[in-house]
């Protein structure tokens, strides 16, 4: 491994002071160069009695724009001392007088000090107005054109000399939190704080760049990505350290996402790869993710099936599944959870974890859950349908008043039966403000429809929302039936939870279960229905109510 996360081989200073020595190298050969070459005319042409020795100024502009005042005056004076050794008139051999050489001198200072205060005052207004352009005038830090330019530069650099550079994107995942307890000023402080802090963890000298409110980004050079591993690890361990926010303790969420430069990728391409690993990172809940090439493909795999949604639905294209409930005192069919399914052009499924998890931050989502409700209705009214259908809504949906005047003009217009239907809303539906969730399910209920918790147990606020939301089930997440056959505690949690439903008048589902003896353990702890593959997969609607007919058994 080349470096550590405290400290890496090469630092950006380092390789920026050697590139400034070359180039100053350099300069300063083409100035000697130009003064040899002027001297030489001026010789040439019969000495300083011509006009010829004016041809030494181009240097000293040239020395005062490279190097503003200090390189005006030296190339002046080297200048002048050139031209007091030039005799005045080379074909006769005669010097010159000590007046003439010294005025002469006396003229290039003057007119190399001016142009090199010149240009000295025009780098500084211009240097003055970069360092504007480049900070994030919040929080004093470099901003995101600070970042491209120095990405740039550090990309410039060959890969032998400079290594792989990498990019690390941080965001503060719970800065609203911070907004709205502390205010707009702390975020910025907290910001500070945590860029000097993970500018610490990488290396002396590193900087951090703010590309947004709550958005950081670091530059990593001669780097690999085994590397970014480990500094991300140290960067997660920063993160959950407390900072002193105007006298206030602060703990913050960091999640995280890294790129690496290699080949001849652009700034502006590690830049992005950068964003969707971190973006990856959030979606997933994660602390940390590094692009790979099969985020690329992914996405727009993903982005061509979303754009196909709508006309999906208007072609007709998608379609419910039905998946049995099991009620299991007595082994009978009780209901069935109707689920999406989209058959594509060839008549292929595609699997809604390819769709859905997209589509959910989306405007197509109330399309598309109007569709489940309309399909489901009609279900229900089938003569061979004796049980209630579920059918999922997201947190989204939850607050739609087109989704509740739907559920009201089925009820209310058609022929369906209230208790027929079930609404199933996963627990982070809940998160954030319980009393508008207690309102809006509330209406639900009013209407005779049931309502139950999809996913029981994998959430953050179970408690809270079992003891206000007017719910009339639970269903517990298979996380729960997983191990029920062979793991004691996992037997004793879900004993735990079917007691917690029972007490609160709720109906109990258990879902994922795949063999017989976690029915066995199920129907021994009390569970009142069951749903997994043991049963059976998701059906079309005329499999799945053939498959009704034939599955009517005893218990086992």
């Amino acid at each position: 491994m080349k470096s550590t996360a405290m400290g890496l081989i090469r630092s950006p200073s380092l390789m920026r002071a050697n590139h400034l020595a070359n180039r100053h190298t350099l300069k300063c050969g083409v100035l000697a160069l130009l003064l040899g070459m002027g001297a030489g005319v001026v010789y040439v042409t019969g000495g300083t009695a011509s006009s010829y020795p004016y041809i030494m100024l181009i240097p000293v502009l040239i020395a005062a724009s490279w190097y503003a005042l200090p390189g005006g005056l030296a190339a002046a004076l080297a200048a002048g001392i050139l031209m007091a050794f030039m005799p005045l008139d080379t074909s006769l051999g005669s010097d010159q007088s000590t007046f003439n050489y010294l005025l002469r001198i006396m003229l290039y200072l003057l007119l190399g000090g001016v142009a090199g205060w010149l240009f000295q005052a025009r780098r500084n207004a211009f240097a003055a107005h970069r360092e504007v352009t480049r900070t994030d005038h919040h929080s004093g830090l470099s901003n995101q054109v600070a970042l491209n330019e120095d990405l740039v530069e550090c990309l410039s650099q060959p890969e032998m000399m400079a290594g792989k550079t990498g990019v690390i994107k941080v965001k503060i995942t719970d800065m609203a939190d911070v907004i709205e307890a502390l205010g707009l000023a702390a975020a910025d402080e907290l910001v500070v704080t945590m860029s000097q802090r993970l500018s610490q963890a990488l290396r002396r000298g590193s900087q951090a760049y703010r590309i947004s409110p709550d958005e950081l980004a670091l530059v990593v050079p001669d780097i690999e990505p085994s590397d970014l591993d480990i500094i991300s690890q140290r960067l997660i361990e920063v993160g959950e350290e407390s900072h002193l926010i105007q006298e206030v303790p602060v703990r913050v969420q960091l999640a995280m996402g890294s790129a690496i430069a290699e080949g001849q990728k652009t700034t502006t391409e590690v830049l992005r790869e950068a964003r969707i690993a971190l973006l990856t990172s959030v979606r997933q809940r994660g602390e940390y993710t590094h692009f790979t090439p099969l985020f690329d493909q992914r996405s727009l795999a993903s982005f061509k099936l979303i754009a196909r949604v709508r006309d999906g639905l208007a072609a007709r294209e998608f379609e419910l599944f039905y998946q049995p409930k099991i009620r299991l005192s007595d082994g009978q069919v009780c209901g069935c959870e109707g689920l999406i399914r989209w058959r594509g052009d060839n008549g292929r499924l595609i699997p809604p974890g390819q769709f859905m998890p997209k589509v959910e931050t989306t405007s197509l989502m109330g399309p598309l859950t109007y569709f489940v409700i309309q399909t489901a209705g009609d279900f229900s009214r089938n003569p061979g349908s004796e049980c209630a259908v579920s059918i999922n809504i997201s947190v989204h949906n939850l607050y739609d008043e087109k989704l509740h005047d739907l559920l009201f003009d089925l009820v209310n217009k058609t022929n369906v039966s209230p208790e027929r239907l079930e609404v199933e809303i996963t627990e982070s539906a809940f998160i954030g403000d319980i009393e508008a969730a207690r309102d809006a399910i509330q209406r639900i209920r009013d209407l005779g429809v049931g309502v139950s918790i999809d996913d029981f147990g994998t959430g953050f606020a179970s408690f809270e929302y079992l003891q206000h939301l007017p719910i009339t089930g639970l269903k517990i997440d298979r996380a729960f039936v997983a191990n029920l056959e062979s793991d004691k505690r996992a037997r004793k949690l879900m004993a735990c939870m079917i007691d917690i439903g029972h007490t609160l008048d709720l109906i109990v589902t258990a879902e994922g279960v795949e063999t017989l003896q976690q029915e066995k353990v199920l129907r021994e702890l009390g569970c009142d229905q069951a749903q997994g593959f043991y049963y059976s997969p998701a059906l079309p609607v005329e499999e799945y109510l053939a498959w009704c007919q034939s599955a009517k058994r005893p218990p086992n």
